[in-house]
Formats: structure tokens, sequence, C-alpha cells
């Protein structure tokens, strides 16, 4: 059995894959703490809840471990690629475990973002090592990693700029407390929560007041205080807030050029396109999403859809929704398609790209491609080579150069896209993709395509 590239830090086991299946194995060390969760009643108690993936015990092992075969999720984000929203519900699921596990006598011994994913609007811890037992006097082993995954990018998402949250993916073991404290505003030390977790939890950094190997760590904290100490980074989490606003793209649907007529005959293109397809789609990628709208086209049929958008506004607006509508099939993320999420962490393989993690059944591609051609300089071929990899099927939308749309991209530039007609956009999917069904949009001059890879 070979590790996945990302499970190797703990070494009470490791996930791996073995022909299209997922399994965990537990070493003989981790092998107690699991009997622990289960034994205590709080495995069944967080799965019930949500918050933690179910899993099946296919057995021991010969050197005394065991093997669990856990509930496989439909997609696994990064945090970097999460709203404001998503990153403030992952925070709050996280206390949330550690709260429960106190009741039951254990504890988180880690606090990484990167061992949530989401449901849909649910997010759920999928480390099932992440509990050991509790004992009397002990501090939270994860208090830093919170603040460092959780509070610092919150805060200055919050208090300084929403896109500073993207600063998790270059520090992959949270936004060290000290850089955070430096950016944010003088008056956040006002804040009795945000001094107390976050500035002067640096500056005891800086000190050598945690972390430090030479001196030995005496500090003893109570169950009643380390639940304190849980209600106050709550209620910190709680005060720190976002709202989307003042994007070029945040009111697109207000601001767009079709009519309600033809907005919705697109809608119903779109679903017959969609239907059109078997498989069935259990997994599609809306890339320019938006808000989701034309997503959920995808998402009520089924497939789990996660909706793209580079616009962290929209994103925002669109997870609101899933949260009010407490959908499990539709993800918003954020994502810059001319810089999407690499292969990143030890040897470039721990987190996996945006491709490594398709390709999806579908794409949906909706007036997406002029912005990447005519915006973003990209070639026609090479948009339809990237989606040729990110999906078995695509439904893309061709804008033309008539529409007002396009012609108000152009209005600031030179036209330097002579090969940007219906003509070079056919040419360019040839080599990639079989066109099933081509289809113009009632009430515009745009063509929707549903293709289907070589």
């Amino acid at each position: 059995m070979s590790p996945h590239p990302a499970s190797f830090r703990d070494p009470d086991g490791f996930v791996y894959n073995e022909a299209g299946t997922l399994y965990r194995y537990v070493t003989p060390s981790g092998k107690a703490g699991l009997e622990r969760l289960v034994s205590s009643g709080l495995y069944d108690a967080l799965v019930e809840a949500g918050l933690l993936v179910a899993h099946i015990d296919r057995g021991p092992t010969e050197e005394g471990g065991c093997v669990l075969q856990p509930e496989r999720l439909p997609f696994i984000a990064h945090p970097y690629e999460w709203c404001f929203g998503q990153l403030k519900a992952a925070a709050k699921a996280t206390l949330a475990l550690q709260r429960s596990a106190l009741a039951y006598n254990l504890t988180l011994k880690d606090a990484s973002a990167f061992n949530i994913a989401f449901r849909g609007a649910q997010p759920v811890l999928f480390d099932t090592l992440s509990f050991t037992p509790y004992h009397e006097g002990e501090p939270w082993a994860a208090y830093r990693q919170f603040c460092q995954h959780f509070l610092a990018p919150l805060a200055l998402m919050s208090r300084c700029d929403v896109r500073l949250g993207k600063l998790l993916g270059s520090y992959l073991d949270g936004i060290p407390l000290d850089l955070a404290s430096g950016l944010l505003p003088r008056t956040t030390r006002l804040s009795p929560g945000l001094a107390m977790h976050l500035h002067l939890h640096a500056k005891a950094q800086q000190a050598g007041g945690e972390g430090d190997s030479a001196k030995p760590r005496t500090v003893t904290v109570s169950q009643n205080g380390l639940l304190g100490l849980l209600d106050s980074l709550d209620s910190t989490i709680d005060s720190l807030r976002w709202e989307p606003g003042g994007t070029v793209w945040a009111d697109y649907y207000e601001a767009t050029n079709y009519t309600d007529a033809a907005l919705l005959a697109k809608e119903r293109l779109v679903g017959e396109l969609l239907d059109a397809i078997t498989p069935r789609p259990t997994l599609a990628w809306d890339l320019g999403a938006n808000t989701g709208r034309f997503s959920r086209l995808a998402s009520q049929r089924g497939a789990f859809t996660v909706a793209w958008d580079f616009d962290l506004a929209a994103v925002e607006l669109g997870w609101r929704e899933v949260v009010q509508r407490d959908e499990r099939n539709l993800l918003p993320l954020t994502l810059d398609l001319m810089n999407p999420s690499p292969r990143c962490g030890w040897a470039e393989t721990e987190r996996e790209s945006l491709l490594d993690r398709g390709p999806a059944d579908v794409v949906l591609a909706l007036a997406l491609v002029h912005h990447l051609a005519l915006a973003n300089n990209t070639p026609l071929p090479r948009i339809l080579a990237f989606l040729a990899q990110a999906g078995r099927h695509v439904i893309v939308e061709f804008v033309p150069k008539s529409d007002s749309q396009v012609k108000r991209l152009l209005a600031h530039r030179p036209d330097i896209f002579p090969s940007y007609t219906q003509d070079g956009f056919e040419a360019a999917l040839e080599p990639h993709f079989t066109c099933l069904r081509r289809a113009p949009v009632p009430g515009t001059e745009r063509t929707l395509y549903l293709l289907k890879g070589k």
C-alpha cells in the first residue's frame, strides 16, 4: 500500500487508494485512539451530526493495526479556494468538534483547515485519527494551529482585505501570527478576542513562549478553562464579518444583456444538454459560475457540482444561497482560471492542482470563452485543450464579437483577435472533441455546444 501524497504527517496512520477505493491504514499505535473514539460514543454522535465522515472497519492487520474504508467525499477543496463564509463555517465546525470531544474526554490533537471538506453547506472532518484522549490540566495542543489556519486569515479578510485569504495558499501551515498581527489595523488590539488570540499570541511565539523545545511546558488548563477558551474563540470568530459588494461580477445577472425570456430559454437549453449526457454525470464543474444560477441545473439533476468563480463577492453570495437552501450537492469555490490552484506542498504533490482533481463528468463553460480569449489574450486552441483536460463532456457557449458584452470588452483596446470567430472556435475544438449538439440560444446571437472528449 502506498500512502496518498497528502497523507504522511500522522504517525498513527495514512490514507491510500487501491483499485479506485479509498482506505485508511491505522497503525498499532493509532488503533487504541480509534477504539476510544468509537467505544466512547463520540464517533456515532459526530457522524449523526454530519461533522465527521463515516467509515467501515475492514478488520485488523497482521502487525496489530487495522484498515478502515472511509466514506468517499465527492470533492476535496483546499482552504485557499474557500470564500470568507466557508472559512468561517469550517472554523465554527472545528470548535464544535473540540467541544464535543471534551464531553467524551477526548480532544483534537490538530486543527488543520486541510482536514475539513464540504458536503455543500455542511463542513465535515475527514481525518478520523485527529482525536486523542484528554487529560485534565492539558492545554489544547491545536490552539496555535487553529489560530493560524482560521483566526488569522478570517481577521485579515474581515479587517483588511478579503483577498488576503489567498495567503493560505502560500502558508500551508497557516498564516504566521506575527505576520497577521503586523498587517492588521492597530484598532484590532482593542478587540479582546483578537488582542488575546492573535496579537498577544504572536508576541508569545516571538518570545519563545510556545514551541520552544528548550523550555518544558508547565502550563495547566482546567477543562472549564479550556471550554472558556473555546467560547472566547467562538465569539471572536462570530465578530468577524465581511459583506460582499463593490466587484464587477457580483450583480452579473442584473447587468447582463440577456432578456428575461432569453435567460429562461438558455436555462432550458442547458438543462436539455445535461439530460443528453450518458451516463448521467455524478461530478460537474461550472467554470465562471458567478453565483451559481446555472450550476443548479447540474446539481438538481444529481451531480455534485463545484461552482468556480474568480469573483470573491459572487462566490460569497453563492455560498450564502447554498446555506440558506441547506444544499448538499452544490459547492461554490474561488478560482482564477488564469492562475488555477497548482500542485504544491511537500515535493509539489501534497496538495493537488485543479486538473489533478478532475476530469469532471461534465464542465459548464457558459459566457466564459470570450473573457479568456479577449480579456486575457488566451488563444482559442489553448482554451479548448484545457477544457478537454477538465471534463469528459463540456457544455460551452460561444459569444460572437457582435454581442454587446464582447463589444464592451473590446471598447477600450484594439481588436487583435482575427481568429476569434465561430469558424475559428469550431476549428479549435475539432482536435479534442466530438460535437454532439450545436444550438443557438433563442433571443441572442450566442451558440451552445455539447462536446464529448475524443
